[in-house]
């Protein structure tokens, strides 16, 4: 187990197999750091962490600190960080909240850009990337495989749907679905993520089945909330992908839906 002798590693961390630490960095003593995992140097990981397999955290990062909610401080919540992630300088991680059930959550293989953070409670899927400075508030929900530009802040309680682009510098307050591609100061969807979507080796059928579901959702005519999801509900059992859309939709949520801009989507049919 290399660690570097300026290193701090309370009693009590657990320390997997082939862990490098590097100088300068402190492991409180509730810290689990499993096999080959590498702390490349300034690196603090405080609190009930956990840091899964082979994930690399760069200098500068805080995983674990107590949730920056002031009613909350006091709260003794984990940070769960899922394996072959990659933290780079400066992310910050809070620990989970009672109010949010006391856990901060990343999935398998994602990727934390320099200076983002991620507040208490947040749950990310497998594969997100956060760019450059992305805020997440507290209680965010990430699915699988999205990525958000950077600079861009997420308010609480937002939920960002699986293989979801989010523009750089955006202001998301709304919920975002799937496959969308959202952006602009107080964010608004563009369409779909069709260069995600093709880059993941979704087919032009897949694609043109997601677009049509995505005009039942958002009809040029008004139609309730309720009138147009009964529209979607039509397509329930017959298609993953849609599946995942509806799902998302008919979970309860907090926060309006992410609404198209003005004059809806400007979709390219030739573009899948």
């Amino acid at each position: 187990m290399p660690v570097h002798p300026s290193a701090a590693i309370e009693p009590g961390a657990k320390i997997g197999a082939g862990v490098v630490v590097g100088p300068f960095c402190h492991v409180g003593p509730q810290a689990e750091i499993a096999e080959g995992c590498e702390l490349v140097s300034h690196v603090v990981v405080m609190g009930r962490t956990t840091l899964g397999a082979r994930s690399r955290v760069f200098p500068f990062a805080a995983i674990g600190a107590p949730s920056q909610d002031l009613k909350s401080q006091q709260d003794q919540g984990r940070v769960v960080v899922g394996a072959d992630c990659l933290i780079r300088e400066g992310v910050t991680i809070n620990a989970g909240t009672r109010a949010g059930g006391s856990e901060t959550r990343i999935g398998d293989g994602c990727a934390l850009l320099a200076n983002s953070h991620v507040a208490h409670d947040c749950r990310l899927g497998a594969h997100v990337v956060l760019t450059n400075g992305v805020l997440l508030g507290g209680h965010v929900q990430v699915g699988d495989r999205a990525t958000i530009g950077g600079g861009a802040a997420v308010h609480q309680h937002v939920r960002i749907g699986a293989h979801v682009f989010v523009a750089g510098l955006a202001g998301v307050e709304g919920d975002v679905p799937p496959y969308a591609l959202a952006g602009g100061d107080r964010a608004h969807l563009f369409g779909l993520n069709v260069i995600g979507l093709r880059r993941r080796g979704f087919t032009v059928e897949r694609i043109a089945r997601l677009r049509a579901a995505y005009r039942l959702v958002f009809p040029e005519t008004p139609l309730s909330r309720e009138q147009r999801f009964a529209n979607l509900a039509r397509f329930a059992g017959e298609d993953p992908d849609l599946e995942l859309l509806i799902e998302f939709l008919r979970r309860p949520s907090s926060r309006e839906l992410c609404a198209p801009r003005r004059g809806g989507f400007a979709f390219d049919e030739t573009d899948a």
